[in-house]
């Protein structure tokens, strides 16, 4: 099956499954329980198939056969433990009958959970259900409704078969996880931007910003993004490049606990292992967890836009080692640039980070040029690219991307305006970045050279002289689309149509003459 096919299969299961459920749920907690399905599902038939071989089929074992030295050794492996009447395919099997199925599921998760506890895997386990909680009264207000709810989803989640060959995820041609996570946010984007500060990254655009941080690079520690949300720009690093050339791992932290859990599931569910992941809850900027693990060779990251933050309010922060250099801190109402500087404090002198950033930082002046100045002046901008508008769920800003780079050998910026229409399509609602318009502004970052409209090489001190206004628009000019008038010409014309209404005019005039006589 095509990729195209097996993604319009899944969108139409998933409607099938909310339309058993629709009227009981809210959209946005909706989405929760078929993710929270799809990861029961997933971690079942994973955890399965390292048992599985020509004379075993795991989910067919007695519990009573599993001993303690075969538990232990499968949670230093896998990093958690499901016993056989555990997994989804048995539990699935008695869904419509069973009348504690809620409570079952619970206890369900939670032994899955507690299996990692004293192990390395600990942290990365726990809480990982909490938002699937399937005795809420969102469900429904008695158990047989939520039973009948939760069956639903359940046995909607097994018929989420893709491959001819097998029905195992990681045979499918898509990315069966993020597809359903991007499928349900644009299709409940009203909800989502009520829910907590949930962003996601459309995968076309986490492609590119992968492609950017990671250009040219034949090996990376590791890849951090200190923003991550449900983890797409992170998983589109894993997609697009083989596996050897991010060595260590994939790092990120996230301050929403909702959308930290579906991080760490995201990372399972693309067969990365708790050993090469560490996803960490909590505010980036005034408790950074993973500044033991610096410096990162590949940083991606789509922070939040023009947030509120303590900034100046805390006097001590202009001490931290992140926002020291610059010798100011990022506005108050203003966040933007204390991302792009925490970013900047964690990247190798070796590496790259690709930033989504608010067009308004580039040209605004007061701390945030004060910012500016310390980055140009530093060489630490490689380019600004501005994209078409309306890429993102929820927002037709036409957003920039910030690369910087500690190892530039040229004290120039390059200016990418890539807002035409030939860096973009337009799908129904929102643009959309083919991969043909992915491959061009990487030719176009790769090359650096200057192409009339498109793209231009500044030297940092033109940028100096010009306040450190980072925005492309001064630098690129843009297309004149007008219509080209030969002035000569019209002015023959002019003077022929001027000759003619005189002739009239004469013509006019003889004829009341001739009635006044």
């Amino acid at each position: 099956m095509t990729s195209i096919a097996q993604r319009q299969e899944l969108q139409n299961k998933i409607w099938k499954i909310a339309d058993n459920v629709r009227g009981s749920v809210d959209g946005w907690d909706f989405k929760q329980f078929v993710l929270g399905t799809l990861f029961y599902r997933f971690i079942s038939e994973n955890f399965s198939n390292h048992f599985n071989d020509e004379s075993t089929d795991y989910a067919s074992l007695a519990d009573s056969v599993i001993t303690p030295e075969i538990k232990h050794d499968a949670i230093k492996t896998k990093g958690y433990f499901i016993y056989p009447s555990q997994l989804f395919a048995n539990v699935v099997k008695t869904a419509n009958t069973n009348a504690n199925l809620n409570t079952n599921l619970k206890a369900i998760f939670d032994a899955i959970e507690n299996s990692a506890n004293g192990y390395a895997s600990e942290d990365d386990i726990k809480g990982l259900f909490a938002d699937f909680d399937t005795t809420s009264s969102r469900l429904g207000n008695t158990v047989a409704n939520k039973n009948t709810r939760l069956a639903a989803v359940l046995k909607g989640v097994e018929e989420l078969n893709f491959s001819s060959a097998s029905d195992r995820f990681e045979d499918n041609q898509i990315d069966l996880f993020g597809d359903a996570y991007e499928f349900l946010i644009s299709n409940y984007a009203a909800n989502a931007g009520k829910s907590g500060g949930e962003f996601f990254t459309p995968q076309h655009v986490s492609k590119l910003i992968a492609q950017l941080a990671l250009h040219k690079q034949t090996s990376v520690n590791k890849i951090y993004d200190p923003a991550c949300g449900s983890g797409s720009l992170l998983l589109q690093a894993k997609k697009h490049f083989d596996n050897h050339i991010i060595e260590e791992g994939f790092y990120g932290q996230e301050i929403n606990h909702t959308t930290y859990n579906l991080a760490r599931m995201n990372m399972f569910l693309h067969n990365i292992n708790y050993d090469k992941f560490h996803i960490v809850l909590g505010n980036t900027l005034l408790h950074p967890e993973l500044g033991n693990e610096k410096p990162f060779d590949a940083i991606v990251s789509n922070p939040p836009y023009s947030i509120n933050w303590i900034g100046s309010d805390d006097p001590t922060l202009i001490n931290d080692d992140r926002f020291a250099p610059a010798g100011v801190l990022a506005p108050k109402s203003k966040a933007d640039f204390a991302f792009v500087l925490h970013a900047l404090s964690y990247l190798s002198s070796k590496g790259r980070a690709a930033i989504v950033c608010f067009p308004g930082i580039f040209y605004r002046g007061g701390a945030e040029q004060k910012i500016r100045k310390y980055l140009v002046d530093n060489n630490f901008v490689e380019t600004v690219i501005s994209l078409a508008p309306n890429l993102f769920y929820g927002t037709t800003i036409a957003v920039n991307i910030l690369v910087l780079s500690k190892h530039k050998t040229e004290n120039k910026t390059q200016f990418i305006d890539a807002s035409g229409e030939d860096f973009f399509k337009k799908v129904t609602n929102n643009n959309v970045l083919e991969d043909k318009h992915i491959e061009s502004i990487m030719q176009l970052f790769d090359r650096k050279a200057d192409v009339a409209h498109v793209a231009k090489t500044i030297d940092n001190h033109k940028i100096a002289e010009n306040d450190y206004n980072l925005s492309v628009s001064s630098y690129v000019e843009a297309k004149d689309n007008r219509e080209q008038v030969d002035i000569t010409a019209l002015n023959k014309e002019i003077a022929k149509t001027v000759e003619k209404i005189n002739a009239l005019r004469k013509s006019i005039d003889e004829i009341i003459k001739e009635i006044e006589a």
